[in-house]
């Protein structure tokens, strides 16, 4: 059992973080806004300096439990990334799912951040295997 990659873990954090920017801007930035029900106004009242540090926060977290796990396991690069999809598909999204089924989300928002968190632990699984 190895000990965990530190620098894997930042930049694994800053790849699900970069995801999210694309994902949330570029990609479905309209489309997660009106299935959320918010406003431009809304969205401009919001602390971004602070939502996005936290965000990062969590996502170094996530980083985190990923290296830690690999570690634990000395896993193959197929494991890698199996592990890091699979946490997505597996433990993320049907966390969020329960919630949203709770909270009355819709489906299209429920689609759209589940994608985030696969598409954002495959990038990150990515960075793991990158940094070996």
């Amino acid at each position: 059992m190895g000990e965990i990659n530190w620098l894997a873990v930042v930049l694994g954090a800053v790849a699900f973080f970069l995801v999210g920017v694309i994902w949330y801007g570029m990609v479905f930035g309209k489309a997660w806004q009106k299935a959320a029900g918010l406003s431009d106004e809304q969205l401009k009242r919001g602390n971004m300096g602070l939502i996005f540090g936290l965000a990062f926060i969590a996502e170094l977290m996530i980083a985190l439990t990923l290296g830690h796990s690999i570690a634990r396991s000395a896993a193959s690069d197929r494991a890698v990334m199996m592990m890091a999809v699979g946490f997505g598909a597996t433990i993320m999204v049907p966390a969020i799912g329960i919630n949203y089924l709770f909270l009355r989300k819709t489906l299209t928002l429920f689609l759209i951040d589940a994608g985030h968190f696969i598409v954002g632990m495959a990038a990150m699984g990515g960075v793991f295997l990158l940094f070996r």
